[in-house]
């Protein structure tokens, strides 16, 4: 039976520009780029979630949009990763790299730059079809 992981994912907007990340070394999906986020624990909301992530793995507190905007899943040798993508905004902190190994800051126009991991892929042309954000 193959292992199922619930993630969340933050489209964390400033300036019309998203946060991505970029995973580090000697962890699956090695090199590719992410939405930050993480593991939904038991008894968690996404966005409780989410909050917990962005707090643990980039030191910053956001707001969140609570309407869930991509919900996707996709299928790794290592289990089926089902992920919530929710819109938020920095409320404090400037991000910092605790577990990835580079972030930039891009406008949806520009995602199609990087190479993802294939669960954020939904998410990302979601966001290229939506276009830049407005300010």
């Amino acid at each position: 039976m193959t292992k199922q992981i619930d993630v969340v994912g933050a489209i964390l907007v400033r300036e019309g520009k998203i946060l991505c990340c970029k995973r580090g070394p000697g962890r699956s999906l090695a090199y590719l780029w992410e939405f930050p986020g993480g593991k939904i624990e038991p008894g968690e909301t996404p966005a409780l979630a989410l909050a917990r992530e962005l707090r643990e793995e980039l030191k910053i507190e956001v707001s969140i949009v609570p309407e869930i905007f991509v919900n996707a899943s996709y299928t790794y040798d290592f289990g089926r990763v089902t992920m919530d993508t929710l819109v938020c905004h920095l409320l404090s902190g400037e991000p910092v790299l605790t577990e990835h190994v580079d972030m930039k800051w891009l406008r949806p126009s520009e995602l199609s730059q990087l190479e993802w991991a294939p669960v954020d892929l939904p998410t990302v042309e979601k966001l290229i079809a939506q276009g830049d954000f407005d300010d």
